[in-house]
């Protein structure tokens, strides 16, 4: 996966995370309003701060973000204690060079007629706002951050929560 350079200051834990965590769960709304999840693998964080999946032009999810833009991902690692949430707005591309910038062998199981399948395309979400929840790296750093929040109601050496707004 390729992660870029943020040119947003709010972005760079954010892009962090996603390296290190690499899959989301991308939740759109249904016709009936009622949400779904399902796993995507992330192919790029760009510069602009815009996530790249690449997907099939006849899923429902396409359908879905395509009548409502707004969708949400959520990057979990709990064995780390590391969460990420990204709202943000779905956007189809169909451009062929990015395509090829992004195709990894991979994607191929999926895509079995590699660039040339017709249902391939790109999904590209723009971040609007993110919220993380990252624990400090070891273990002991968590046990301790554990035990002086239970001690003193101070949980900032549980780790870090920001919000990120776009």
């Amino acid at each position: 996966m390729d992660v870029q350079e943020q040119r947003h200051e709010g972005l760079e834990k954010v892009a962090e995370m996603v390296k290190d965590i690499k899959f989301a769960m991308m939740t759109t709304e249904g016709m009936d309003g009622t949400l779904r999840s399902r796993p995507m693998a992330t192919m790029q964080m760009d510069a602009a701060g815009c996530l790249w999946f690449f997907t099939r032009l006849s899923s429902l999810k396409v359908e879905e973000a395509e009548r409502h833009h707004e969708i949400n991902l959520s990057y979990s690692r709990p064995d780390k204690q590391d969460y990420l949430s990204i709202s943000g707005s779905a956007e189809i591309v169909r451009d062929k060079d990015k395509m090829k910038e992004l195709w990894s062998p991979w994607v191929k199981p999926w895509f079995p007629n590699g660039l040339d399948d017709p249902d391939l395309i790109l999904m590209r979400i723009r971040i609007d706002d993110a919220e993380y929840w990252d624990a400090p790296g070891s273990m002991a750093k968590r046990l301790y951050g554990l035990a002086k929040g239970i001690a003193t109601g101070n949980t900032d050496a549980l780790g870090e929560h920001r919000n990120v707004q776009i």
